[in-house]
């Protein structure tokens, strides 16, 4: 039987301005900091938004100002950038990481393991190791065979709990058949559990699941409001879910009105059409046609589906749960697959990095 393990060890530099770090409800960082001239939209009507606007360009340095108009006047979306404000929130991480260094000597420290490779593709994992290498979190990476015991695991988590210099543990989902999810997840101790999988985390002041922290951060970074906001989240009504839940838990701690739905939901067109915020992860490419869209609402795609392409040199590419095109005659915004939730999520686990082991060494 082959284990693969693996570290890294690096730094990076950025000349970027950081700003504050501010504690949410939850515990978790949220890194604010104004957007740049071209992401700026802030849709200033008194019910913070749900009227259409559009994006003059005054100069070239000027920034995009929204324009109410008609309901009757058909403009095209606002895309919500996330690859861009997760490249921003990535330069603020590793800022933070630099004084870290400078003040202690030490730099977060994460471990991801993965298990197997049949529901795994490479870049998934590769992904989440040159995000931390960008941003100066160090790294072991380990890559347990499809065949591998829950003990071989358990042993993994047992070390990486017991070790200091690691402050954060995330399992690479899905899991293979064999093993208990839920035994395995809950195995990580809670001040480590950067996925924010372990159920004390809805208990004790700790880590926001990656994906749904990333769907509130970006909410925030466009200063979209979500109090008050009728708000449906699509997740994929299996017990395994970890996206829908802690979604619709964190945006309920928004004061948001919350509706949790999967894809066998009765009526789910009726309910969608409900929604000022349309939150979707349900895996399920192209579930929701445009005109389930609420006109005027703001859609937050997180699917990530691998379909067939053979036009790509891969063979294959991603598309969310939301048709796209359809969804844009009647969204006021919305994220795109990829470069939209898929890219916060990541962000948001480097956050999550960052978050664990500033708790760990005490430092503000």
């Amino acid at each position: 039987m082959a284990t693969t393990v693996f570290s890294s060890s690096s730094s990076a530099t950025s000349t970027a301005r950081l700003s504050t770090f501010n504690k949410i409800q939850s515990g978790s960082l949220r890194l604010r900091q104004l957007l740049p001239a071209f992401l700026s939209c802030q849709p200033r009507n008194p019910a913070g938004f749900g009227v259409s606007i559009s994006m003059q360009r005054r100069s070239s340095n000027s920034c995009i100002t929204p324009v109410a108009m008609s309901a009757s006047t058909k403009i095209p979306p606002v895309v919500l950038n996330g690859k861009a404000v997760a490249k921003r929130i990535e330069d603020e991480i590793t800022i933070e990481i630099l004084r870290m260094r400078d003040a202690i000597g030490v730099k977060p420290t994460v471990a991801i393991i993965q298990v197997g490779d049949r529901n795994h593709l490479p870049v998934h994992l590769a992904n989440k190791y040159k995000a931390c290498e960008a941003v100066g979190i160090d790294t072991d990476v380990v890559c347990l065979p499809e065949d591998s015991t829950e003990e071989e695991v358990l042993e993994y988590i047992s070390e990486f709990n017991e070790k200091p210099s690691v402050h954060g543990i995330y399992i690479q989902l899905p899991l293979p058949c064999h093993m208990d999810k839920g035994k395995i997840l809950n195995a990580i101790r809670y001040e480590k559990d950067i996925g924010g999988f372990n159920p004390l985390n809805n208990k004790v002041p700790s880590f926001v699941p990656c994906t749904a922290k990333a769907c509130v951060e970006l909410l925030h970074r466009y200063d979209f409001r979500i109090k008050g906001k009728s708000v449906v989240v699509i997740g994929n009504g299996s017990d395994s879910d970890i996206v829908a839940p802690p979604t619709a838990l964190v945006l309920q701690r928004q004061h948001a009105a919350v509706t949790v739905v999967h894809p066998g939901t009765k009526n789910l067109a009726e309910i969608i059409r409900q929604a000022d915020i349309l939150i979707s992860a349900a895996g399920r490419a192209y579930l929701v046609r445009g005109s389930w869209i609420k006109p005027g609402a703001l859609v937050l795609d997180a699917g990530n589906n691998l379909i067939v392409d053979r036009k790509r040199n891969k063979g294959y590419r991603f598309v969310g749960d939301v048709c796209f095109e359809e969804a844009c005659e009647r969204a006021l915004a919305i994220t795109p697959v990829p470069g939209g939730v898929d890219s916060m999520t990541l962000a948001m686990f480097l956050s999550n990095g960052l978050l664990a082991a500033k708790r760990a060494l005490k430092f503000k």
